[in-house]
């Protein structure tokens, strides 16, 4: 007898269930996809991208609304890229797409020194890359893979080496003002993109530019994360909710809360 495919097992189709209900509540919860929206999805090559492009068309088979999708990778001429494999997989599906090249590995390999973090470089110039595509191309809205786990990483990042409470919106208008970037797998939890993803098979794009640093600041807080999430399971979801429930005046930002003009109430102090 043959093995079941592992997308037709019981597991994956709960699962796939459930990221599509995550994902679904996400859009309706921050309005990110209208009718006659124009949504470029963002393709890496891993995991969370793969993920991002299945869900969303998914839900655009059974959406109350019309919209379109179209896909987008930058070929960033890292060395041993496989040019062909996106391709070939989104020509599969039916997607259209377009791969744009822009070779910002060079760039990055020049301007950072050896041994620093390449991430912050690496994803400014590819944002910018694909924010000009989208505006040159006529799409309104800039699909970007970021899960749950990326969003709270960042809070930390922000606090630890920034000084600022921080983190990523759902959804925010690009730097141009020309686009508005949405983030749907916002409600996903990491463990569960690698599940569903392994299960599909994707064909996975690794990333040899930041791949090979052992030492980013984001796996620190990663591994600083997961270890708090095997000592209290939750822990992560809480943290997530927390972003979601923000009492500005217990925080300590006059900008955001006029902590200056707050007087006692009259009538209200002693008699």
């Amino acid at each position: 007898m043959s093995a079941i495919p592992a997308t037709d097992t019981g597991n994956f189709k709960r699962l796939s269930a459930r990221l599509r209900g995550l994902v679904g509540r996400a859009i309706a919860d921050f309005g990110m996809i209208e009718h006659g929206d124009r949504v470029l999805v963002c393709l890496s090559g891993g995991k969370d991208s793969y993920t991002l492009l299945d869900m969303l068309l998914s839900l655009q088979r059974a959406a109350p609304v019309d919209f379109e999708l179209a896909a987008v990778n930058l070929d960033q001429k890292q060395p041993g890229f496989p040019a062909h494999v996106l391709p070939e997989y989104l020509a599969a599906l039916g997607v259209p797409f377009q791969v744009i090249e822009q070779d910002t590995y060079s760039v990055v390999r020049r301007v950072i020194p050896e041994g620093k973090t390449q991430c912050g470089l690496c994803s400014r110039l590819r944002r910018g890359a694909l924010y000009r595509h989208a505006r040159e191309n006529g799409f309104n809205k800039v699909a970007l893979g970021h899960h749950r786990d990326d969003i709270v990483e960042t809070l930390f990042l922000n606090m630890f080496h920034g000084g600022r409470l921080k983190a990523m919106p759902p959804k925010l208008r690009s730097d141009d003002g020309r686009s508005v970037v949405i983030r749907p797998l916002c409600y996903v939890p990491e463990r569960e993109i690698g599940r569903y993803a392994r299960a599909r098979a994707f064909p996975l794009i690794p990333c040899t530019l930041c791949g090979s640093q052992p030492n980013l600041q984001r796996e620190a807080v990663a591994r600083m994360l997961a270890g708090w999430e095997r000592e209290h399971p939750g822990r992560v979801d809480a943290i997530f909710t927390a972003i979601c429930n923000v009492s500005t005046s217990h925080l300590a930002d006059p900008a955001i809360f006029d902590f200056a003009s707050l007087r006692v109430e009259e009538g209200s102090g002693p008699s």
